[in-house]
């Protein structure tokens, strides 16, 4: 039997990662089984010992992973923007707060989706999600004060970050509150996607 090369290991591990990524944002971490994981991602069962140690060991890769690829796509956010803070965090919120990110947390930012997960997986899964919110943390409080430079405005750090995190708590909470109710009351879970959309923008 061939051995296989790091390239497709690396590949693998992956495709694993992403299934699991997928999974764990639709369903939580243990809403979905390793098997179940390693048969999305095209792969036998006992393979998965070969790149995790554990279910919990993947899961850790996911918080680090999504969190990852939401802070990339906020930085395109901002890079879209060069000249106007104002308009990169209006972009941000209208990014973030529509239909059709409610409808696919399966592919949509890990900081909403895996919330509950991280509170309930113990301190190591806590820890990767800290890093995660650091990330945005500190970003949005960049543009914060990008922002009130460009407006003349006067503003201290430590007054960015207050608005910084009570910005992208409100954001995570309207999404979360939308997919609690959006099949049971779609146009309640519209109302709350509008109104905070609308409320942040104003800031």
């Amino acid at each position: 039997m061939p051995r296989i090369t790091q390239e497709q290991k690396k590949l693998n591990r992956e495709k694993i990662v992403r299934a699991a990524g997928e999974g764990f944002r639709l369903r939580g971490v243990d809403g979905i089984g390793i098997e179940e994981l390693m048969k999305t991602a095209g792969m036998t069962h006992g393979g998965f010992y070969n790149h995790f140690s554990s279910k919990e060991d993947l899961a850790l890769e996911v918080f680090r992973q999504g969190f990852a690829d939401s802070l990339n796509a906020l930085a395109a956010i901002r890079e879209a923007h060069p000249r106007s803070a104002r308009a990169a965090l209006r972009d941000m919120v209208d990014v973030y707060l529509t239909a059709v990110h409610r409808d696919h947390p399966e592919t949509g930012c890990a900081s909403a989706a895996l919330a509950v997960d991280a509170g309930r997986h113990g301190a190591n899964s806590q820890a990767e999600y800290r890093r995660g919110l650091e990330g945005y943390f500190s970003t949005i409080t960049e543009m914060v004060l990008d922002r009130a430079r460009q407006s003349g405005a006067d503003m201290t750090a430590a007054e960015a970050r207050e608005q910084a995190v009570a910005l992208f708590c409100q954001m995570v909470g309207a999404l979360v509150v939308s997919r609690a109710v959006a099949e049971a009351d779609p146009g309640l879970s519209d109302e709350v996607l509008t109104a905070n959309r609308k409320q942040l923008r104003q800031r």
